[in-house]
Formats: structure tokens, C-alpha cells, sequence
């Protein structure tokens, strides 16, 4: 199958506009005829849901958790991106589609970025006319602030809960239209299957977490909105239950999946304590505008920090990176950490941990000025560690945080299977390799406020519908296959718990294809995730009834699904000849350790096609064409 990513023609700055004209329209009397599913309500879903049911269209919108206000979107901290250029300092939705591009080190589509950059600044009206409470300057503007990968300051925030703040908004708009009855929630349902008829997504399968029942949803179009599967690293900075089940099984109905390699690892998380925790704590990217990234310079100091005096520290960020200092991208500054700490210059009881220092900020603005600005994370820092930020500098340390990677989606955010949309970190569209900071709350809701509104309708006015029902073959066919796993899982007689083979993935995962990968490490990361998948289902065990609230079950399938995709994610690896971004292979660098494209023979996107549990994934390639910027060796110098 040829990937066509229906890129509309014409002047970069034109084609949405031109394609938006382009698009078939359904009418407003017609628009109450079609039904559409969106899984997940966090702000992708969310927006989704509410401004789809606003145009008219029924909408059934799924979450596994109790409340659409716990989606995981309620963790991000630091801000949301858009060209407003308040400050008067540069900024333009031509700089921020540059800075994005460039970001991503080269490899994302420029016709997606432009868009994303073109629609942010209605995002941030938006959401106003909600009543976000974003930070205000003293005259009553809206405040921004700085974030990794830019010069210029384009983020809007509100203190360290803007993620919370904008779901709230977006749940304000999806309570509304449930209120109307055009959304009905489907609250603590977990998708398990994807229902395809004559080549058409046209359907879920679900489990009430609940009562266990098993339920079956058809609809005209599916829009997944699950988010990212960092959480195969098992350590990482998403909620416990966010898995890459729903889009592993679009996968392996027919969705191609894009780039699984394209992991981020976020320089700034409270670092590892224990062998037993279950997940680590972000501390926001907006931290690094006021605190200074240091070690000491000689290794194996390991002084309390308020011992080592300024002559004997090294701020190494902005040493080598002069031009952005301690604000480079994440993906440069989680390496130059490891770096830090691999030559035996970390601090910390671990060793694996680096400063981040506000004493000069509180010396210079005031603990007050300091507070109002992190005063939430600093003391959420203190509850954690015990340690007090405005007095010691924090410890942080890289972990897993976001993914670029997710199910190909040409320009109308569909899949390679009409009808499945994919919206916000589920999808790989906007970040290539590396994403910026206060960019993943800036594409969940231009996805799901400004484009799905009127790709979707192009796709439903166009489509052959013949009608379907929940008792069509092909849904009973699904909800045998999703009943008969469901058996096995509770059928193994094992020993070992499931977060004990999780944590052990994830070490795999991390050793091998973290930070940095190399080939025989990757081979090697292949072989053992085999191994450890075939013992889970013969070493598992799995307590407990399918008939009934179980957490161990829905563990123990979201794992099953981990198991099966590590492995794509560490072929994806593999193949990729290069370094660029958040893939950064040890073999492709250079001569200052910075990563190395080969733009002659990777400027692509990699696009797996499921062929079957016991045959080797097809790779399929999207070329990347830049006609309005230049590819460059990325530099932050």
C-alpha cells in the first residue's frame, strides 16, 4: 500500500485554508444522522467530543478512568505554545512552524507543522473565552514565558497546572453537550478491539471495568484519542494506567504504526529512588527558564551542594550550548546529563542525578516573584524528596516522558484505515523526532478544536455507509477474540506478577533503547523481549474473575500488549541507519557527540504494517519533502 499523506498543493501558508474550501460538506440536518466514537477525554478527546457534538454530529466518547477529568492531560505542568507574539520579541506562526521543524530535527511533514503552527493562536482564544485562568502580566495580559528549542517567549501557562486547567476547560465544553445529549459518556470502559467492516473502521469493543461485560459500539467514524505509550519503559512521567493498547490493536487491524522508536526522554523528573516505585514524578521544562542545570566539576565530588563554590562547579548546558544555555531541546539536554553522570560527575546518593539551581534566580527576583511562578512544583518537589528547593537546588535526572511515535495519519488525521482517526500523542504527525516543550497541549487541541471538526466531516460526506449494527459478524468475531484472550490471560497458573515481567521490560527497554542504542544492543534487546514474552504466558499470574471489577486483569492485557509492541518499537530502532532527535544511535554522531542524520536515506517517516503474531512487520516509507525550509545539521551552539 503506498502511503499518501494527501498533502494539499499550493503556497505553505495557504493549503489549510485551501483545503478546508476543499472539503465536502455535511450538512448542519444531515450532521444528526451520523454517529462517531472518540476514545479518550483527555484534551485531543475532549475538544474532540464537544465540538463534534457542537456541529451536530452524536457522539459516544469512552475513558477508563471514573471522571473525563482524569484523563493524564491534567499532568502536564508547564505551558502551551502559540505564535501571539505578546512580548514583542521575534515571534511568528513562521517561527514557531521553524522552531518546531527544527525541533524535531527534520524528520515531521511540513504541511502538518505549518497548520499546527497557523490554528495555536486560536487555541489560546479559545480557551480564554472558557475562563483558563492563564497567568496575566500586571497590566492584565496574558503572560508568557520561555521553554526549550525557542528564543523567544510563546508559552502561555497557568503556574504548573496548565494541563489541568485547559481539561477543565475542554470538559467544561464535553459536559455541556452531554448536558444536550448529543455525548453520551461511557466512563471505566477500556477499548479492546477495533471493528472493521468492508475495509471501514465502523466500531469498538469494550470492557466495563466495572461489571466486566463486554460491549459492543458501532458508529460511522472512530476517533482514538489514547495518548502515548511511554509507559513501556515501565519507570515513567504518565499515569499508571496510560498503555499503548488501543492503538497496538488498530495496529494489528490494519492501522500502519509510525516511527514507535521516537521516544522522548525528559531531562527534568525526579530521579529513581527505589527499586519498587511504580512511576516517576515531571518536574516542568519551565523550571530550566530560572534554575541552572550544574555538577562539580571534578568527578566523584560528592559534597553537599551548598559546599561546592562556583569555581568548582560546572554549568555545562551553558557552557557548550552558549546561544540557549540551560532552554536546548530535550532530547540535548537528557544526553548531556547521561553524559554528566556516565563520567562519574552525578550527584546524589545514586550518582544518576544532576542540580538544577534557583539560588541565583532568588537572589535576583525574590523568593516571592520565585514562587508565584513554581511555587506548586516546589512544594511537590519538598512532599517527594523532603528537600527544600528554595534552600538546596532539586535533583533531576531524565526519564521517559512522551512519544512521537504513533499510528500514521495522513493530513485529514486519518489512519491507513478509513474511518480511524487519530488524534494528539496516539498519532506521530506534528513532532518528528524530538518534540519542544508546551507542544503536546498546543497539538492535542488544534487537533481536536480546529482540524478533526472538518476532516471528518470530508470523510463521513464522501463515504459508501451501508448500515451496521453491534450483532454484524464482524463484531461478534471481535468479541470472541477479545473474550478468548481475556481466557488466557486468567487461565495462566504462574508465579511471577505482571508488574514484575513489566519492570523487567522496561529495564530492557531502558539499558537498550533509551538515551542511547547501539546495534548489538538492540539485537540483543530483541532476543530478550522474546524470551520474557514467551514466559509471561506460561510464568504469569493473573488472580481474579473477568466478571467483575479486576485492576490485575486490566494489567495483565495492557502488558500483553507492551510485550508484543517493545519489539516493534526496538526493530523500528534497528532500521533507522541514523541518529536524529530522541533516536540517537551510537554509531551515527558527530565529532562533538550530536546527532547524525543521513538526510540521502532516512528523510522519512517509517510506517509498519502488521502481517501476522509469527511474521516480521512490513516497513512501508512516507518521503519527507522540504521545500520551504533547508535541512540543516541541528545546532543549539
Amino acid at each position: 500500500m503506498e502511503l499518501d499523506a494527501r498533502i494539499p498543493s499550493g503556497a505553505l501558508s495557504e493549503k489549510w485554508d485551501k483545503h478546508r474550501f476543499a472539503l465536502k460538506l455535511v450538512n448542519p440536518a444531515n450532521k444528526r444522522k451520523y454517529e462517531v466514537i472518540v476514545v479518550g477525554t483527555g484534551l485531543a478527546g475532549g475538544s474532540a467530543a464537544a465540538s463534534l457534538a457542537e456541529l451536530g454530529y452524536y457522539v459516544k466518547n469512552f475513558c477508563i478512568q471514573d471522571s473525563p477529568r482524569r484523563a493524564h492531560s491534567i499532568a502536564a505542568q508547564g505551558g502551551i505554545n502559540a505564535a501571539k507574539n505578546y512580548q514583542n520579541d521575534g515571534d511568528s506562526i513562521w517561527r514557531l512552524f521553524y522552531d518546531t521543524i527544527k525541533g524535531g530535527d527534520f524528520r515531521s511533514r511540513e504541511a502538518n507543522v505549518y497548520r499546527l503552527a497557523q490554528v495555536s493562536n486560536h487555541i489560546i482564544d479559545q480557551c480564554v473565552a472558557q475562563g483558563v485562568p492563564f497567568a496575566r502580566e500586571y497590566g492584565g495580559l496574558l503572560a508568557n514565558r520561555s521553554f526549550g528549542g525557542a528564543q523567544v517567549s510563546r508559552t502561555f501557562y497557568a503556574r504548573g497546572q496548565t494541563g489541568q486547567q485547559l481539561l477543565l476547560g475542554a470538559y467544561g465544553s464535553l459536559m455541556r453537550q452531554v448536558g444536550t445529549g448529543r455525548v453520551t459518556m461511557f466512563a471505566r470502559r477500556e477499548m479492546l478491539d477495533l471493528v472493521v467492516v468492508s475495509g471501514q473502521a465502523r466500531g469498538i469493543v469494550v470492557r466495563n471495568l466495572v461489571s466486566g461485560e463486554i460491549e459492543r459500539h458501532a458508529a460511522d467514524a472512530v476517533v482514538l484519542c489514547t495518548g502515548g505509550y511511554g509507559n513501556v519503559f515501565y519507570l515513567s512521567t504518565n499515569a499508571m494506567a496510560s498503555n499503548v493498547s488501543a492503538t497496538y490493536r488498530a495496529y494489528k487491524k490494519g492501522a500502519y504504526f509510525a516511527n514507535p522508536c521516537y521516544t522522548q526522554i525528559h531531562p527534568t523528573c525526579i530521579p529513581v529512588h527505589g527499586t519498587y516505585q511504580s512511576k516517576l514524578t515531571l518536574m516542568s521544562e519551565s523550571l530550566r527558564n530560572d534554575g541552572r542545570v550544574w555538577v562539580p566539576r571534578q568527578p566523584g565530588d560528592r559534597r553537599p551542594a551548598n559546599q561546592i563554590p562556583e569555581s568548582e562547579r560546572d554549568y555545562y548546558l551553558e557552557r557548550k550550548y552558549p546561544s540557549f544555555g540551560n532552554l536546548v531541546p530535550r532530547d540535548v539536554a537528557s544526553r548531556n546529563a547521561k553524559a554528566q553522570c556516565d563520567a562519574g560527575k552525578g550527584v546524589g546518593e545514586t550518582g544518576y542525578a544532576v542540580y538544577l539551581d534557583f539560588a541565583d534566580a532568588i537572589r535576583r527576583d525574590g523568593k516571592e516573584v520565585i514562587a508565584q511562578k513554581y511555587g506548586n512544583l516546589f512544594q511537590m518537589y519538598e512532599k517527594i524528596t523532603a528537600s527544600n528547593p528554595y534552600e538546596q537546588p532539586m535533583m533531576i535526572y531524565p526519564a521517559s516522558h512522551y512519544v512521537m511515535g504513533g499510528l500514521w495519519v495522513d493530513y485529514n488525521l486519518m489512519s491507513t484505515l478509513p474511518g480511524l482517526f487519530v488524534l494528539g500523542e496516539a498519532n506521530f504527525s506534528d513532532h518528528g523526532a524530538n518534540r519542544l516543550g508546551a507542544s503536546a497541549l498546543m497539538q492535542g487541541l488544534a487537533d481536536g478544536y480546529f482540524i478533526i471538526p472538518y476532516t471528518i466531516g470530508g470523510y463521513l460526506a464522501a463515504m459508501d455507509r451501508p448500515e451496521v449494527a453491534p450483532d454484524h459478524p464482524a463484531f461478534k468475531e471481535a468479541v470472541h477474540y477479545v473474550t478468548e484472550r481475556t481466557e488466557k490471560l486468567l487461565s495462566i497458573d504462574g508465579k511471577r506478577t505482571v508488574d514484575d515481567f513489566h519492570r523487567e521490560l522496561g529495564h530492557i527497554l531502558w539499558e537498550y533503547c533509551g538515551m542511547s542504542r547501539n546495534d548489538d544492543g538492540l539485537l540483543k534487546a530483541k532476543e530478550m523481549i522474546r524470551q520474557l514474552r514467551g514466559e509471561f504466558w506460561e510464568n504469569a499470574v493473573v488472580p481474579g474473575s473477568d466478571k467483575d471489577f479486576n485492576q490485575s486483569l486490566e494489567r495483565a492485557g495492557r502488558v500483553a500488549d507492551f510485550l508484543e509492541f517493545a519489539e516493534l518499537l526496538v526493530t523500528d530502532a534497528y532500521t533507522r541507519r541514523e541518529s536524529c532527535g530522541g533516536h540517537f544511535n551510537e554509531a551515527f554522531q558527530t565529532e562533538e557527540n550530536e546527532a547524525l542524520r543521513d538526510d540521502e536515506n532516512f528523510c522519512h517517516v517509517a510506517a509498519w504494517e502488521y502481517k501476522g503474531d509469527d511474521k516480521e512487520p512490513e516497513r512501508h516509507a512516507e518521503p519527507l519533502v522540504f521545500e520551504n525550509v533547508q535541512l540543516t545539521q541541528r545546532s543549539y551552539k
